[in-house]
């Protein structure tokens, strides 16, 4: 039986473009990449030429996830247009999926309504209690956010549309986990996902809103414990994970994959890459106005980028939680120039304490 022709595509409609300024974004300075205009946003033919090709180089599996910058800067017509699109492009029994990655605030019922009906799964960023959130997280007035944006998942969760919250863990919430954990079950969303946050200062060193990796190994084996308590029905992206590759089932995460560059990045201007990490002239793949996504899938560039991931250090070689992440994410590899990633010992530690959580309950269930 042949392999389902499937294709991943995280396009950035608005490019680097946002509404909020988040003190630890790394996205608003790839403005420089494109500075033959202020405002970026995507051109109908390059949606059209995009969807297009999306539709066709997943002829079984297109998946299509909108990021930013703020996808939604982009205006609830551009969304409206892209499912008109995939329905005229769509073959027999092809699979078509869209998530929407977003901060949250410009969104309203009729957002929501048309969310719900073409069935976009809505990620929603928020990194913890307003005290925590509104410190870095804050508009362009220098106001906090986390009010609105509380006040929108809860909308979203009224209309029936399917949430999860994303969580950048800074120098300031890793520390506090439980008040994290606590704040994220009372927003009645059961889908979690926590990405360590870590930058690299003018200094070469890591800026000072990046968490460290022994905090950050405190915080995800705390996290897991909370997680293990839980109720059933409450995901964790990375423990989830964790738990497939114990269970020898596959994994959609980057860090527990063994190659890289299972997705397009697709900028507003059409240009394409193999990681939004890595928006760089480097690893410019091509463009949907030039070149075929279905051309692109066999490209060397692409090849060589997934294959980046498989040079390892010595160290890594011979490390037991190789089989976990095969050196962990390229950014937090090559962020400060290191051998290995940045987390190296964070995520050791977490894999180190969740077998001993989860050999001992296996124990208990056979005695």
């Amino acid at each position: 039986m042949p392999e389902p022709s499937t294709v991943s595509v995280l396009i950035k409609p608005a490019g680097p473009d946002c509404n909020l300024r988040c003190t630890y974004c790394f996205y608003r300075q790839k403005a420089g990449l494109f500075p033959e205009t202020k405002q970026h946003r995507m051109k109908d033919s390059t949606l059209e030429n995009l969807i297009a090709q999306g539709m066709a180089a997943g002829e079984d599996l297109a998946m299509f996830s909108w990021q930013g910058g703020e996808p939604t800067l982009m205006g609830l017509e551009f969304f409206q247009k892209v499912v008109r699109l995939q329905g005229e492009h769509m073959r027999p029994g092809q699979i078509v999926t869209n998530a929407l990655q977003t901060n949250g605030t410009l969104l309203d019922r009729k957002w929501a309504q048309f969310l719900r009906e073409y069935n976009f799964l809505v990620g929603v960023s928020i990194d913890g209690p307003a005290g925590i959130h509104d410190h870095y997280r804050k508009d362009a007035g220098n106001k906090g956010t986390h009010a609105r944006v509380l006040q929108n998942i809860r909308m979203l969760l009224e209309e029936g549309v399917e949430v999860n919250t994303l969580t950048l863990v800074n120098d300031r919430n890793a520390r506090e986990p439980d008040r994290v954990y606590d704040f994220m079950l009372s927003t009645g969303v059961k889908y979690f996902q926590f990405i360590p946050c870590v930058e690299p200062g003018p200094n070469g060193e890591a800026t000072f809103y990046s968490v460290t990796p022994d905090v950050y190994g405190e915080f995800l084996c705390r996290m897991f414990d909370r997680w293990m308590d839980s109720p059933m029905d409450i995901s964790v992206r990375d423990f989830d994970e964790l738990m497939n590759v114990y269970q020898g089932q596959p994994v959609n995460s980057c860090i527990f994959q063994e190659r890289c560059g299972g997705y397009f990045l697709v900028e507003h201007t059409g240009d394409v890459f193999p990681c939004d990490f890595f928006v760089l002239p480097k690893w410019k793949l091509g463009n949907v106005n030039e070149t075929p996504l279905s051309e692109l899938k066999s490209s060397p560039k692409l090849k060589e980028f997934g294959d980046s991931k498989t040079v390892i250090s010595d160290e890594c070689k011979e490390c037991e939680s190789l089989k976990f992440c095969y050196g962990g994410c390229l950014k937090h590899r090559g962020v400060l120039h290191l051998d290995r990633s940045y987390f190296c010992e964070s995520y050791k530690r977490l894999f180190a304490y969740s077998k001993t959580v989860l050999d001992a309950m296996q124990e208990q269930g056979e005695s």
